[in-house]
């Protein structure tokens, strides 16, 4: 359950829901498994898994749901092939060529035909809504993954007012900085691992792993006109993760001293552990995420809703 990536989003209107209303709007929009015939499958489930039946899970102020997703496997190498054998059949017995229209049919017979006996595959994906920080905080490290969950929500929910942390500074140029010797921030340390990019779409790219950062080497790289896209960086050792340029963040790791508060439920069953995993690591959070922000040079006004 511990968030291992961040996409972190701002509330511009105050999320006004109480847990067992919004349990009561997701309950209409309940995953089911994939139908015969459907190639996906999009729905809410318990963030506690077989222990739980609720679709939300309350604690500390803080609401966590989960989302589950299930697809048929299809490789499209196999489809293309089956699909140039039948178009190669067709011209050999009515010596005439097959057109990409009647290739796209032959295509939707064929995996019509394959649905319902096709392999499936599931993913979770976690998120809590943080009422009164006004954040909305997925657990993913894919844009698309988040804007799918958020979509989904919006219409289980009628609406949701959000945008993504707008910074005031760069994320890309503040790391940069940092790396070219201005001073990090207090309660921050760097680590030994960052990913340098040249301008333009072209560029060259220089990954370090298990690096002194403020070697000659890195600052060769940083001369020559290269930016810190990503960049790993501890808090107070309680919180260290990757910064990407779009202030995501993954590799999310929690410190020792974090952890040990979470062993100290784990005899009273699984769902109260669970309960107490989720509030040491939204309380966590809660105190990071400020730091991070304003770490970064602070957030642009929001106007609110």
């Amino acid at each position: 359950m511990w968030f291992s990536n961040l996409r972190l989003f701002r509330l511009t209107k105050s999320f006004s829901q109480t847990p067992e209303e919004l349990g009561e709007a997701l309950q209409a929009h309940a995953f089911r498994a994939c139908g015969s015939l459907e190639l996906s499958s999009y729905g809410w489930v318990s963030p506690m898994g077989r222990h739980g039946s609720e679709l939300v899970h309350a604690a500390n102020g803080n609401i966590m749901i989960c989302a589950r997703k299930e697809e048929k496997i299809l490789p499209a190498a196999a489809i293309r092939e089956i699909v140039n054998e039948k178009a190669l059949e067709i011209e050999e017995a009515q010596a005439r060529p097959v057109r990409r229209k009647e290739r796209d049919a032959i295509k939707d017979e064929i995996i019509q035909d394959l649905l319902p006996r096709a392999l499936k595959k599931s993913s979770l994906t976690f998120a809590y809504i943080s009422p009164r920080d006004n954040l909305v905080v997925i657990n993913t490290a894919g844009a698309n993954k988040a804007e799918e969950l958020l979509s989904y929500l919006r219409g289980s929910i009628g609406s949701l007012a959000l945008v993504p942390i707008s910074l005031t500074a760069t994320p890309t140029a503040v790391m940069t900085r940092w790396l070219t010797g201005e001073v990090v921030p207090a309660e921050f340390e760097l680590l030994d691992e960052c990913e340098l990019r040249e301008k333009g779409d072209d560029g060259s790219i220089i990954r370090c792993k298990r690096q002194d950062l403020a070697s000659d080497e890195i600052q060769v790289h940083l001369d020559a006109g290269k930016q810190a896209v990503k960049l790993a960086i501890s808090w107070q050792e309680h919180v260290s993760c990757i910064i990407n340029e779009d202030f995501s963040l993954k590799r999310l790791r929690f410190g020792e001293e974090v952890l040990e508060k979470s062993g100290e439920a784990d005899d009273a069953g699984p769902v109260a552990a669970f309960d107490q995993d989720f509030t040491i690591m939204t309380l966590e959070l809660a105190r990071f995420i400020p730091k991070l922000i304003e770490a970064f040079g602070g957030e642009n006004a929001i106007e609110q809703i």
